[in-house]
């Protein structure tokens, strides 16, 4: 049985998620997904405090000469929603930076690139379907987004839009088009850690990326994320982090290294061996780009 605090007059009060103010000094929210992509940032942040909200650690201080949150979303989609939500209501968000891992999915990349995707869909928001002697068909009311993958059809998912009264069916969440041209710019002559490949890795701006709570190691569906989506890039937090930024009107921008081929490698599965790797490259990019942002 949970034990509340007790209050003056007795009666059980609930915890609070935080007992510190508000912080309204306007700042940028640097997210990661787990500690070793973090701990590359908490290295150079300057001035560093840390406060603790709910389940999380958010630790305020500078990077690259701009005032920051920095803070683990936590692995996958609802971990990420939630971390980011409580930076945006007990900070001042000016903008919504992620530096990650993630899967490669466009057969043109390899290990150690660094993908910065125009826009994010959740893969696995949808309906699995039911089987019919004519393939797997969804109720005659609901429609799919794309092409299936067997019983799994994805749709859109409903958000409430800034400033808005109701909910809409929303697919694709759209990176900042300022901070994408920032990228862009950033990404000229940046040297990035060659994870032992015959071509040097490379940054690439545009295209889609998608994600979902899943590992993602399977070919087949790799190859369908890239023919159904357009897909460079699959992950497990960037499209919560994007539909959040966008619920509240958030500037957001993601920035995913290569750390496998999500199944489409000839062996096992290349997290464990080129984990550092990705995280050092989609940090030093976002580095970058976070030294270009204007000052506020």
């Amino acid at each position: 049985m949970t034990q509340f605090p007790l209050g003056p007059d007795g009666a059980p009060q609930a915890r609070r998620h935080t007992d510190l103010p508000p912080d309204a000094r306007p700042r940028i929210a640097v997210i990661s997904a787990f500690a070793p992509e973090i701990a590359i940032l908490e290295t150079a942040l300057e001035g560093a405090e840390t406060r603790r909200i709910g389940p999380a650690q958010y630790t305020t201080g500078q990077l690259e000469g701009r005032d920051v949150v920095l803070f683990l979303s936590g692995i996958s989609t609802v971990n990420a929603a939630m971390t980011t939500q409580a930076a945006l209501d007990h900070f001042d968000i000016t903008a919504v930076l992620f530096s990650g891992i993630a899967g490669g999915v466009d057969p043109n990349l390899g290990i150690g690139d660094v993908v910065v995707a125009e826009r994010w869909a959740h893969y696995l928001e949808g309906a699995f379907a039911r089987e019919t002697p004519q393939g797997y068909a969804l109720p005659g009311w609901m429609d799919g987004a794309v092409a299936n993958y067997g019983m799994i059809h994805t749709r859109g998912v409903d958000v409430v839009p800034p400033g808005g009264d109701a909910p809409e069916s929303r697919f694709w969440f759209d990176s900042d088009p300022a901070l994408l041209d920032i990228a862009r710019l950033a990404a000229e002559g940046l040297e990035l850690e060659n994870a032992g490949g015959e071509l040097p890795p490379k940054v690439t701006v545009g295209g889609n990326g998608v994600s979902g709570p899943v590992f993602m190691d399977n070919a087949g569906f790799r190859d369908h994320a890239f023919a159904a989506f357009g897909a460079r890039v699959l992950d497990m937090e960037s499209a919560s982090v994007a539909q959040v930024a966008y619920a509240n009107a958030v500037p957001f921008i993601a920035f995913r290294s290569l750390s496998d081929l999500a199944g489409g490698g000839g062996g096992e599965n290349e997290i464990a061996a080129f984990l550092s790797v990705a995280a050092a490259n989609s940090a030093r990019l976002m580095r970058a780009v976070l030294r270009r942002m204007p000052q506020e």
